[in-house]
């Protein structure tokens, strides 16, 4: 079958009432995961084994590449979005609609953590150092966070419709108070005496804020006239925080650093994320338009269809070239560490490599997304050996055992 061909079948099986440009914008928002993390991330290369680095502690010059590559906002936004429309289409009980949801999103963690749980007794016997596969592990789980806090704002799912159908667009509005309150005591003058854990307090608040933006436009809540007001107060606040309250300008953590925007979020996160959803909202109706070309379109469907994969996967993709190159010592832009203009150069060469090793395995990998097997005997056996190996992935990640 021809490529061509092939383009337009997935064109001709598209229902006509499927939303084209909410897709587009959860697949721009995806691919930007492996794209920030392949850029931003790197390794340096000891006796011990590799370990994780960043090029941003070198050239801070560069965290606005952040700024484009932290889409997490439109993500949450479209996942509301496209949450409230099946919330609706639900055929059966709100608990029977979360369960199927719960269980779409649990098959390819369990699937990923499992596999690397079997391959890190096999990789140490092959000389793989411990420190390596510990950064490994690290790299693997790390992405895996998103899928929790993803999982209990859809379980809020009837809770924020009931916000949206009360309040429309400004049922956010107490999400983003609340981060702003908890900022100004971790960050305010008394911030010495604030306990450390009172930060996680924003972990729910920040990732819900776009989500329940997404619900309120699923809702038909939120309009146009909100959209710019999201995009020009979000901007102007970035720019508040930023030059006037100096929050880090990286949207990613980086080593060394006392703070970070993301673990959890700052109301610096929740600023872009509202410009972020403000101008998604804005460009929906030419981002639809576009996507009508079959050619266009195709990509969409297949980044849409591996979503799970691309998430679960990509930095298995990455250390599948770099930890084979820690056997031959420097590599420029895989075991070298990220502090010059050449790791920068030489980076930017291994991306399709990362690209085409991602491909591979998901070739292989999406079967994970795949519906389980019917109820039975074995197929209960198998799925608790594998939440046992998962178990066991995320102590040797945590560095519990």
């Amino acid at each position: 079958m021809s490529v061509r061909h092939l383009v337009s079948r997935i064109d001709a099986g598209t229902p006509a009432h499927r939303d084209r440009a909410v897709d587009g914008l959860r697949a721009l928002a995806l691919l930007a995961v492996p794209a920030g993390h392949w850029l931003l991330g790197g390794f340096k290369l000891d006796g011990d084994g590799l370990h994780n680095a960043s090029p941003l502690s070198a050239f801070p010059v560069f965290s606005p590449v952040s700024w484009v590559l932290q889409m997490l906002g439109v993500f949450f936004l479209v996942g509301g979005y496209a949450s409230v429309l099946s919330y609706h289409r639900r055929p059966s009980t709100a608990r029977t609609w979360l369960r199927a949801r719960m269980v779409r999103l649990g098959r390819p963690v369990l699937g990923v953590t499992a596999v690397w749980a079997l391959m890190i007794p096999v990789l140490y016997a092959a000389g793989v150092p411990e420190d390596t596969l510990r950064t490994g592990a690290k790299l693997v789980i790390q992405p895996l966070w998103f899928v929790g806090v993803y999982a209990v704002v859809t379980a809020l799912t009837p809770y924020c419709v009931r916000l949206a159908r009360r309040l429309g667009g400004w049922a956010a509005a107490p999400l983003i108070a609340s981060v702003a309150a908890v900022d100004l005591l971790r960050y305010g003058p008394y911030a010495d005496a604030v306990p450390s854990w009172l930060s996680l307090l924003n972990i729910l608040p920040g990732w819900l804020f776009a989500y329940q933006l997404g619900v309120s436009w699923g809702e038909g809540r939120l309009s146009r006239r909100g959209a710019r007001l999201l995009l020009v107060g979000g901007t102007a606040l970035f720019a508040v925080l930023l030059l006037v309250f100096h929050y880090p300008a990286s949207m990613v953590g980086v080593p060394g650093e006392a703070r970070t925007n993301s673990h959890p979020p700052s109301l610096l996160v929740l600023a872009l994320a509202s410009a972020q959803s403000g101008a998604a909202v804005l460009l929906h109706g030419r981002i639809g338009r576009a996507l009508r070309r079959p050619s266009l379109w195709a990509p969409v469907v297949v980044i849409n269809l591996s979503a799970m994969t691309i998430l679960c996967w990509h930095q298995t993709a990455m250390l599948a070239a770099a930890v084979p190159a820690s056997f031959a010592g420097a590599v420029p832009g895989l075991t070298t560490a990220p502090d010059s203009v050449g790791w920068i150069l030489a980076r930017l060469a291994w991306m399709p490599l990362f690209a085409g090793l991602l491909v591979l395995i998901s070739r292989y990998a999406r079967r994970f997304e795949a519906p389980w097997e019917a109820e039975g005997g074995a197929g209960r056996a198998r799925r608790a050996a594998a939440g046992l190996l998962a178990a066991g992935f995320a102590v040797f990640a945590l560095r519990l055992a």
